[in-house]
């Protein structure tokens, strides 16, 4: 079995993978630059068949690759805003297979330009192997609508689970600026604006927000959903609130470039995290007909205690990263992670952690 190269091996999503992985008995090489953290992370994984790799991808992907001829790649280095396809493109040069966790839109969306140069290389190239549009697809599919006039969801992290400086930049990049129009939606839509409260089952009400994710593009062309509306929240009121606030100074005009000041303000957030939980959510509510042409709602939520909420955007990574290394037949090509996994693959990888998912299926009206 060819190993699996994790590119941020040590970082936030990228321990869990590598943990996941070896667990499974895959062999894995973590990378990144601080050689040091990714040999803290071997030992304490503790598995023979994980080795450590110390180097820029940015700079030197193509002579690693050929140094270390692993079978897949996966890449968690963020943020993927304004990434190039540098990695992907080099994986297709040396015949490896490549799995990323982006969650910048026009990144995923725009995989596919890179289709034709994979399936002549006979690789996958997967983009978006999280939880959107990872886990969003697996429960359409799931539920399987004849038709879906509403698609209204969104995820709120506990205060105090995990949070990644890639992630952080990722969302403040958009804070307050026009989302690019898409199917489904209003003309125009602001960065996180257009707040509200959802209750969530057993954590409560969030505040949620207006976030730019490849969904909107992907899930209306796929599934042909009439309105989409995705929505991320913080859990503490002051922290959700003080973004919006921020949001409107950046709609207003004034000059604030609040990616650059990620790191802070994520420094900020964590002084505040004895106020929160490690707690955190996702919620889908989809309102269509079924095949029998009648009216129909479908809630379905899933909860993760303890701070076990970033396990759930490794999954799609996780279990691909599986099927791959495996010579499991998973389609050559270049796409986003759009109905790949399947919702019972997706629970039962977190079958490990404090994770529990609810659903409730009722007629319209």
């Amino acid at each position: 079995m060819r190993s699996v190269l994790i590119l941020g091996g040590y970082g936030n999503f990228g321990k869990r993978i590598s943990g996941a992985l070896a667990k499974a008995g895959v062999p894995i090489i973590i990378a990144g630059r601080r050689k040091d953290k990714a040999r803290a992370l071997s030992r304490e994984i503790g598995r023979e068949q994980v080795e450590i790799a110390g180097f820029d991808a940015n700079a030197n992907i193509d002579a690693e690759l050929e140094r270390l001829k692993p079978g897949v790649v996966v890449n968690t280095c963020g943020p993927f805003q304004n990434a190039d396809y540098k990695i992907a493109q080099a994986c297709i040069r040396h015949g490896v297979h490549y799995i990323d966790l982006a969650d910048g839109r026009d990144f995923v969306t725009g995989i596919g330009g890179l289709d034709a140069q994979a399936r002549r290389a006979g690789v996958t190239i997967i983009s978006g192997a999280s939880t959107v549009p990872g886990l969003s697809s697996a429960v359409l599919e799931h539920f399987q609508f004849a038709q879906i006039d509403l698609l209204k969801y969104g995820i709120s992290p506990g205060q105090q689970a995990e949070r990644g400086l890639a992630t952080t930049s990722g969302i403040l990049s958009y804070v307050g600026k026009p989302l690019k129009p898409f199917p489904g939606g209003p003309q125009t839509r602001y960065g996180w604006q257009d707040i509200y409260r959802h209750t969530y089952p057993d954590i409560g009400k969030r505040w949620m927000a207006n976030c730019d994710i490849p969904d909107l593009d992907l899930l209306p062309a796929r599934y042909g959903i009439s309105r989409i509306q995705f929505s991320a929240g913080l859990e503490l009121g002051i922290l959700h609130l003080g973004l919006w606030g921020l949001s409107w100074l950046v709609r207003a005009g004034i000059p604030l470039n609040l990616p650059r000041f990620a790191q802070p303000l994520l420094s900020i957030a964590n002084l505040f995290n004895r106020l929160g939980t490690a707690d955190g959510g996702m919620h889908v509510r989809i309102e269509g007909k079924d095949h029998n042409g009648h009216p129909l709602t479908q809630t379905w939520a899933v909860i993760a205690w303890d701070g076990h909420g970033p396990h759930i955007p490794t999954v799609p990574a996780i279990v691909l990263a599986k099927k791959l290394v495996s010579d499991a037949k998973v389609r050559a090509g270049a796409y986003p992670c759009v109905g790949l996994l399947s919702l019972e693959e997706y629970v039962l990888e977190l079958k490990d952690f404090h994770v529990k998912t609810y659903g409730q299926s009722q007629p319209a009206g």
